[in-house]
């Protein structure tokens, strides 16, 4: 085929092979706007909520104390007009409570008595159906606040959101609008100064009826009952308002004393009636029904909020085993380091030991980087080595390049696209030897790595290594970043692993496998997007030991922008799953070896589960700052960082790292580790939605090399 035209049709492979993964920015986006959103509205629901009570007077009284309904002139409160008569008015604050308030209720009907119940909004949306039951059993909703907060510190727009939020609550409940208002902290006349008298009236200019308290029905639980009785209308009052709490604590109390007095006071010929008869409203002016626009408006709030707490207290809940996950793997990975660190420093092995092996190095528009790639693995410090490169199909000068070198032991296979798996399979049928090095196109070996890489072969049930793979390009923050994450996560994990003899992944940058059990599992599989997981674990499903030699050191090209590492990382935790997926019957069945016992589920666990929980420590730590405590939150943030940091210097230490590049970490937090986040849940997705994805090519710049 001319050159031309094998060109040509390499760009159109590259462009039919290269699918972008969709990383449906807007979904997650939308996602976590919404968890926010939900929590903010649960935070501002909670946790601004004062307690319940009759606080002292404010200075001094302002309001006649007889007096129980008032209605606004200007920024004063005057008596609402009542007729007179003895008649008393049951009210009750704080409800609904799910124990109590069914509990008066149903012992008021059975009395025959009617009651106002001033609610707050934020228990409205915690039961709703105990509102609704309560409206359609006759008794009058009044609105008590949404969050049961002193409405005299709050600006003026606070005050109309405590007021509307619980308007559109109850009418999403019981289908009506309260005009009843009872203010929290100012249940009685003595409670309101100047400054709450300026506060209410302008709640009442918006055309409600602040309903205050003459006699203070909480005195019915002491002792002395008929003397309350005998002062149950204040002298002068055209009627008579007794507060009573159903919400707030045990109400036993206020059972009894309603069976003992409600008889006695009728005997003495008092008259229980509704507040607004009191008010000289009818019903339906005291509660009028709202339109459909107002019931849906009503029971969306009662939805989104309803949601939003769940939310909450499953994603507080699931906090702690986050906390003890991340604490269990620090511990873990520093044990076992610990135990690989003095095993492997205590392995004797020939120092003879170098048989022939075939490097085959897939590659696909690697221009970039292939030469400095093919040059370091010819220059191994080696007796007989050959390598070969797998050019699938590239459309840039790749096999020309490593023709071009004239190394003798370097040779180029030239095929069509078909991805980074069956390369390799070429590769492998092509090579001359039985220890078959598998490396990535960017990869540079040190000198010594690659007889290093081969030593554990010289036990007979050894059928795969796993280099140590090191970032070559970490010059600048985000390389910096990659090389933290490969020294404290990947080589970490992988001398866990190792002790435990079930690793999960020999890295494509640098591994090394025996041709019988390359044979025995069938080559490499284009089934998942990670073929080197996916022959790993079957490798050791098959009965094969993998083992890590961390001397055996490869500098690999990191992606140098944010959407070439989402696309390398999206593929490797996508195709984790796929691979897990693939070889689910090993854990299933649970007898195939450590790795379906220990080596998938730790996978699971580590890579996946707790990737997917840990931004809640960071949504959490918002939270909290906002809404609760912020020094006791910023406190456990810095403590779950404080552990990372002690996990990363360990790590750093084993791998003989300066800590130099550490001073970033903390930013890392900021910005990588949420990319990481991202990545997963964008994998799980495409995982529910079983989405198929082909070989991801990732750009290359050039810049990688040995350090040190």
């Amino acid at each position: 085929m001319p050159v031309a035209v094998r060109a040509l049709s390499g760009r159109r492979e590259s462009r039919r092979r290269i699918e972008r993964p969709p990383a449906h920015w807007g979904a997650l986006v939308l996602l976590l706007a919404f968890l926010l959103l939900l929590l903010m509205a649960e935070g501002f629901a909670e946790h601004l909520t004062g307690s319940s009570g009759t606080p002292p007077p404010q200075g001094d009284a302002v309001l006649p104390s007889r007096e129980a309904l008032f209605a606004a002139r200007g920024d004063h409160l005057v008596p609402d007009e009542v007729a007179p008569g003895r008649r008393l008015a049951l009210t009750f604050d704080d409800g609904p409570d799910p124990t109590w308030t069914p509990r008066i209720a149903a012992l008021l009907l059975r009395l025959h008595v009617p009651a106002t119940f001033f609610v707050v909004g934020d228990r409205v949306v915690r039961y709703p159906g105990i509102v609704a039951d309560l409206a359609r059993k006759g008794f009058e909703i009044g609105s008590h606040t949404f969050t049961h907060s002193d409405l005299i510190g709050l600006a003026g727009w606070q005050r109309d959101l405590q007021l509307s939020l619980t308007d559109s609550a109850i009418a999403g409940a019981a289908g009506v609008r309260p005009r009843l208002v009872r203010p929290p902290y100012s249940a009685t006349p003595k409670a309101v100064g100047a400054t709450a008298e300026r506060a209410y009236a302008a709640v009442a200019r918006d055309g409600y009826l602040i309903a205050l308290s003459n006699f203070d029905g909480e005195d019915w639980r002491r002792p002395g009952v008929r003397r309350i009785v005998a002062g149950a209308t204040p002298p002068g009052a055209r009627g008579g308002v007794i507060l009573l709490h159903d919400g707030g604590g045990d109400r036993s109390q206020t059972l009894a004393a309603l069976a003992r007095l409600v008889p006695e006071l009728r005997r003495r010929g008092f008259r229980f009636v509704p507040l607004s008869t009191l008010a000289g409203l009818s019903p339906a002016e005291a509660d009028p029904p709202v339109g459909g626009y107002e019931r849906v408006r009503g029971e969306l709030l009662i939805g989104a909020l309803t949601a939003a707490r769940l939310i909450t207290e499953v994603l507080a809940f699931l906090l702690i085993p986050i906390a003890v996950l991340a604490v269990l793997r620090a511990l873990v990975l520093v044990a076992f380091a610990r135990r690989h660190a003095g095993g492997y420093r205590r392995a004797s092995r020939d120092a003879d030991f170098e048989p022939p092996v075939s490097i085959v190095v897939p590659a696909f528009n690697e221009a970039e980087v292939i030469e400095q790639a093919v040059r370091s693995l010819a220059g191994s410090e080696y007796s007989e080595l050959e390598v070969i490169v797998v050019d699938d199909g590239s459309a840039d000068r790749t096999g020309e390049i490593v023709a071009g070198l004239g190394l003798e032991q370097v040779r180029v296979l030239t095929e069509d696209n078909r991805g980074k798996a069956a390369a390799l399979n070429t590769g492998i049928a092509a090579a001359r030897h039985d220890l078959i090095v598998t490396v990535d196109a960017d990869t540079v070996f040190e000198p010594r790595t690659l007889r290093r890489l081969v030593k554990p072969f010289q036990d007979g049930q050894v059928g795969a290594v796993a280099g140590n793979t090191k970032v070559g390009n970490r010059g600048r923050l985000l390389g910096r970043w990659q090389h933290i994450d490969y020294v404290m996560g990947f080589n970490l994990d992988r001398r866990l692993y190792d002790v435990l003899r079930c690793m999960p992944t020999v890295p494509g940058a640098i591994g090394a496998f025996r041709r019988s059990a390359l044979d025995g599992v069938g080559g490499f599989s284009g089934a998942t997007l990670a073929e080197d997981t996916d022959i790993t674990i079957a490798l050791g499903r098959a009965g094969w030991r993998v083992l890590y030699a961390e001397d055996a050191i490869a500098f690999t090209e990191a992606p140098s922008t944010l959407s070439a590492l989402w696309r390398q990382r999206y593929r490797w935790s996508y195709g984790t799953m796929q691979a897990v997926w693939k070889h689910r019957r090993a854990v299933l069945e649970g007898g195939e070896g450590r790795i379906g016992r220990v080596g998938i589920p730790y996978l699971l666990l580590f890579q996946v589960l707790l990737p997917l929980l840990a931004p809640l420590i960071d949504i959490f730590t918002l939270y909290g700052v906002v809404f609760l405590d912020p020094v006791a939150t910023l406190a456990y943030w810095l403590g779950f960082n404080v552990l990372l940091l002690g996990l990363a210097l360990y790590a750093f230490r084993l791998d003989h790292e300066p800590l130099r590049p550490l001073w970033s970490m903390p930013l890392q937090q900021f910005a990588y580790r949420q990319l990481m986040y991202l990545v997963v849940i964008q994998s799980v997705i495409s995982a529910t939605r079983g989405a198929r994805l082909r070989w991801q090519h990732v750009e290359r710049t050039g810049e990688v090399g040995t350090v040190g």
